[in-house]
């Protein structure tokens, strides 16, 4: 079941689509907005296109060097390459 979900696309609320990657995140378009006077919003800056969700910080010291697969080999949403260990859940 786990293996059926990635890959799989679905329509998003902008308009695009989102697709479901092998960490469990998805891609999705970033929107930054202002608030309006009449309780909408703006948007004032968007991406080019669709970024990619990570399930780990690339700047955070405990989490740099973590990654999500849920892909063989790795089968893990913390492993850690350096180590070569999954310190959570693996299926």
């Amino acid at each position: 079941m786990v293996k059926a979900i990635v890959g799989v696309k679905v329509p998003n609320l902008t308009g695009g689509s989102a697709e479901m990657l092998e960490n469990h995140h998805i891609t999705k378009p970033v929107l930054i907005g202002e608030i309006q006077e009449d309780g909408q919003f703006a948007v004032v800056w968007q991406t080019d296109g669709l970024v990619a969700g990570d399930a780990w910080s690339d700047f955070l010291p405990g989490s740099k060097d973590i990654v999500a697969s849920w892909q063989p080999p790795i089968n893990c949403g913390n492993y850690n390459p350096k180590t070569k260990k999954c310190s959570g859940q693996n299926f």
